[in-house]
């Protein structure tokens, strides 16, 4: 579906006269198979878009006409089939007043939404569902069972719990009376105390000091037979704890902690190490540690670096994550939009092919003008139907057109990475191809957003190709990227004993690569690669 510049452009003057416009840009930002989803949605809303499938009219649907009949019998046979279904839509409009919008007609559309269903890639389980199967084996009342669940659907995508764990109990409390249809119980109140009055005062006529008041209800599970049917007792944060012990108890010991201290602190006790420092580093050096401060815990510690540095890497051994190990995440399916090839030393760009549907207006809509009376609203349902499916059309034309063009034009200017690699990126700016290919800033950005290109380098974000870039005293300009994979290449060669300052790199760039930037471009992009600080990267 490739258009001239002539032809696109008139597409763009009638898209920008029109009040849609910006659903024409919406449908420009989509990627490939987004698109895919937006054009099946008008497919079934709309009887007179329809989508061309080769040797479909050689085909007879539904077995209505002869076997032996000709061609051109069963084009016409399927022509009045797709005239029926069109009034039939038609009639369901006028009857209930809808919008007239097609629904599923025969047997053939839901065997096809069937088989996009068994084709669709199971999710997998999350670390909610995974842990409770594993609850199966602990011997819970139903009640305890209910706040475990809701536990473990609270954790975050690492196992921990960030709530307070009165917050957790509170809102299990309600969410589950809530989903069981049950009354919650009423908190017993404390008796009132006079003011200034000593609560273990004997009172008059009596001389035993009045009865301490009874354990707290909730200091252990308050199991449904405790309370009357149909009603819950509210939970506690010591019902949460010991909720959180027993799931533990079966899955990982720090599932569930509040942060990162008490998560190592957990694993931790469950190692029963006899030496302490581990413990001591986890309660009071974290951030020294982060900041490789080894020197200041040896002597907080009263301990030498090298035991500092065998506690440390105790630490390593444990999982900041303690969820990580459970549920079946799903990786992430990237479909280029975008495919750049080497065909006899040039390279081709083209979108991707097999996701290129062909649509077209149904020609049935003559007929339905045709049998349409003068005011009984048919005609204006009939043109309102079908403007909006012309204007789909040039819409997805446009939107095609558009990011084959402005591919087209990356990809010149980025030969020399497609050659080369990373040392040979270009710079390049979002206005620099608005302005080649005759297109607004914001066209570009909306044409390479949210979609890949697949490249003899690999695949990359189209953005990925859009950079600013320094000179060198040579004359050349070296783009950002290159100068930050310079930067990893030079920090990976540094001396670990003696790691380079932020200003010594600076120097580096400008000695063996003529580039010259300032210190703080250098901590910026060192940060950007996730590069600490020399002081952090320092080996004892």
């Amino acid at each position: 579906m490739r258009l001239g510049l002539h032809q696109s452009a008139s597409l763009q003057q009638r898209l920008q006269q029109s009040p849609q416009m910006i659903q024409a840009m919406q449908i420009l930002q989509l990627n490939g198979l987004d698109l895919e989803d937006r054009i099946q949605q008008e497919l079934n809303e709309n009887p007179f878009l329809e989508e061309v499938e080769p040797g479909l009219a050689a085909q007879a649907a539904g077995g209505e006409t002869a076997p032996d009949a000709s061609p051109a019998e069963v084009a016409n046979a399927q022509e009045d089939r797709k005239v029926e279904a069109i009034l039939e839509s038609l009639e369901q409009y006028q009857r209930d007043g809808s919008d007239g919008r097609p629904r599923a007609r025969n047997d053939e559309e839901g065997d096809k939404k069937l088989e996009a269903m068994n084709n669709t890639a199971d999710q997998g389980k999350s670390l909610a569902e995974a842990l409770i199967e594993e609850l199966a084996i602990l011997r819970l009342e139903p009640r305890d069972r209910r706040l475990a669940e809701y536990v473990l659907y609270s954790l975050d995508e690492r196992g921990w719990l960030t709530q307070p764990h009165e917050d957790v109990a509170r809102d299990a409390t309600v969410a589950i009376a809530a989903e069981d249809g049950l009354v919650i119980a009423e908190e017993p109140h404390a008796p009132a105390v006079e003011p200034h009055a000593d609560p273990l005062a004997t009172p008059a006529g009596n001389g035993a000091h009045a009865a301490p008041a009874p354990p707290t209800p909730h200091a252990e599970f308050a199991h449904a037979a405790e309370v009357p049917a149909g009603v819950l007792q509210p939970y506690h944060a010591d019902d949460v704890e010991i909720v959180l012990e027993e799931i533990r108890r079966i899955s990982h010991p720090a599932l569930g902690a509040r942060d990162l201290k008490e998560c190592l602190q957990l694993q931790l006790v469950s190692m029963d190490l006899e030496d302490p420092l581990p413990a001591q580093l986890v309660e009071a050096h974290l951030e020294d540690i982060e900041h490789n401060r080894l020197p200041r815990i040896a002597k907080a510690t009263n301990r030498t670096i090298e035991d500092v540095k065998a506690a440390i890497e105790v630490l390593r051994t444990l999982e900041p994550n303690p969820g990580s190990g459970y549920g079946e995440p799903m990786a992430e399916v990237i479909t280029p939009d975008v495919i750049v090839e080497e065909i006899d030393g040039e390279f081709q760009v083209r979108l991707q092919r097999e996701r290129s549907r062909e649509l077209r207006l149904s020609p049935q809509y003559r007929e339905l003008l045709k049998q349409a009376k003068k005011g009984d609203g048919v005609r204006d349902w009939v043109k309102k139907r079908l403007e909006s499916a012309r204007w789909f059309l040039d819409a997805v034309q446009l939107r095609q057109s558009t990011l084959h063009r402005v591919a087209q034009v990356i990809f010149q200017r980025q030969r020399a990475f497609l050659e080369k690699g990373t040392s040979g990126f270009q710079p390049l700016r979002m206005q620099e191809v608005a302005d080649e290919v005759g297109v607004h800033i914001s066209t570009v950005s909306r044409a390479v957003s949210g979609k890949y290109a697949q490249t003899p380098r690999g695949i990359f974000p189209l953005k990925f190709f859009f950079a600013g870039g320094t000179q060198k005293s040579t004359g050349e300009v070296a783009s950002q990227i290159s100068i930050k994979q310079r930067i990893a290449e030079i920090v990976s060669a540094e001396d670990h004993d003696h790691p380079l300052s932020d200003d010594e790199i600076a120097d580096k760039l400008e000695e063996l690569d003529h580039v010259r930037i300032a210190r703080r471009t250098v901590t910026k992009y060192r940060k950007a690669l996730n590069i600490p600080a020399s002081t952090e990267r320092r080996k004892f």
